[in-house]
């Protein structure tokens, strides 16, 4: 690679490119080196080739996704899941012997993966969002109880719902905890791949850390499709665990 005047550079076979273009991004490689602490050279195209940065790299302390060499870039969003995710049911769809373009199923793959986002959205949701500062200062150490939340989750060995109710009991430490927030709890953790006993945990878990109580109590009873559906097929049979 060579400079030729002031036009452009021959690049060993590649498209020439105008030596003012080369010169920035010779200068953005050079600032990047000091950047990273590391080396890199020009691709084929004269750009910069692409490397992941990290929280370390100056203007990215409070990043938590690294895509591409964009000071402002972002995670793609869960919608933007939904074309490779429809294409991946389609496969599907056609593994089963199915004719893919029969009225019935010509938007059943992007149906599925809407689906399948909404059953999943605790992936995007934290305990600090949902909680929504509702923790509040009182005096009291009567044990506070919400029975019976309805949840809806899916079973992360065979992707078939399992359902049923969570109870939560805890004793207050001088904090008590928006009524509301426990069910939105439940939520946060059911909404992901789970298995009932790590999801039980979890909620006992997320509690503790809201308000740090002297004691909680999660109590979860379900039933679970893969059982019901396939394997044993015991349709009436429960799983219980706290």
């Amino acid at each position: 690679m060579s400079l030729q005047g002031s036009t452009e550079v021959v690049s060993n076979g590649h498209n020439p490119i105008p030596a003012d273009i080369l010169k920035k991004k010779i200068a953005a490689a050079a600032n990047m080196r000091v950047m990273n602490g590391n080396s890199h050279s020009l691709d084929a195209n004269g750009d910069v080739p692409a490397s992941p940065r990290t929280t370390k790299t100056p203007g990215h302390e409070q990043c938590s996704f690294h895509h591409d060499m964009e000071l402002d870039h972002k995670p793609p969003t869960r919608e933007d899941l939904i074309p490779n995710m429809a294409t991946a049911y389609k496969e599907l769809l056609f593994s089963l012997g199915e004719d893919v373009d029969r009225q019935g199923l010509l938007k059943t793959p992007e149906r599925a993966a809407k689906a399948m986002l909404f059953f999943t959205k605790g992936y995007d949701q934290t305990l600090e969002e949902v909680l929504n500062d509702a923790v509040f200062d009182e005096d009291t150490d009567e044990m506070v109880v919400v029975k019976d939340i309805e949840m809806f989750s899916m079973c992360e060995h065979h992707l078939v719902p399992f359902y049923g109710k969570v109870s939560i009991g805890y004793l207050p430490n001088k904090k008590v905890l928006g009524l509301s927030k426990l069910a939105r709890i439940v939520e946060v953790f059911s909404r992901r791949l789970q298995v009932q006993e790590r999801l039980t945990k979890q909620i006992a878990e997320a509690v503790l850390k809201a308000i740090e109580p002297r004691g909680v109590a999660v109590v979860c009873e379900a039933a679970h499709m893969c059982m019901v559906m396939r394997g044993v097929q015991k349709i009436n049979s429960k799983t219980v665990t706290s």
